[in-house]
């Protein structure tokens, strides 16, 4: 419902009778609808998270897929919408920052452990390559055709893999001359 309608469309009510039970239920449960927000964006939202793969490349291609994941999903608009309103829903700024940082860390960690494994050169941007390679996959679930993002959705791992091997043919050649 918070993907469809964003924070000004989303009330106790609406979730209550989507969910079909009674606005009482909900109250029973949280206080406010900051409250289950929250708890349905920690349960429902897929996750970028830290992972080692033991190279480089197959990192990436988990990350990107997590990214796929989540733009490509039946949670895409709630995805979406939570990166333009957090900041302006109170309870919910917080925790997305929190969030968001915390899924910062982990990819630029995973970028850091490739170059310490001489994966990639020293003198590698990880900003650069990490903007590179999440926006490309981002970009890719949002602008793939309505009649194509089943599909998608239902097997992000080979766009992953191409992005990654284009990415990093990019980022290596020449790293040897």
């Amino acid at each position: 419902m918070f993907g469809e309608a964003g924070w000004a469309g989303f009330a106790m009510e609406g979730v209550a009778r989507r969910a079909g039970v009674g606005k009482a239920s909900l109250y029973l449960r949280w206080s406010n609808k900051e409250a289950l927000l929250a708890d349905a964006l920690t349960e429902g939202l897929p996750k970028i998270s830290d992972v080692d793969t033991g190279t480089l490349h197959g990192d990436l291609v988990e990350l990107a897929t997590q990214m796929l994941d989540i733009y490509s999903g039946p949670s895409s608009r709630a995805a979406l919408r939570l990166s333009l309103e957090a900041g302006a829903i109170p309870g919910i700024a917080e925790h997305y920052q929190a969030t968001r940082t915390a899924q910062i860390l982990a990819a630029r960690a995973i970028v850091r452990r490739g170059i310490g494994r001489g994966e990639l050169p020293e003198t590698a941007s990880v900003t650069l390559l990490l903007n590179t390679l999440m926006g490309g996959a981002m970009m890719h679930a949002l602008t793939t055709p309505p009649e194509k993002r089943a599909a998608l959705a239902k097997d992000t791992a080979p766009h992953a893999r191409r992005l990654v091997d284009f990415l990093m043919h990019s980022v290596t050649a020449g790293a040897g001359a």
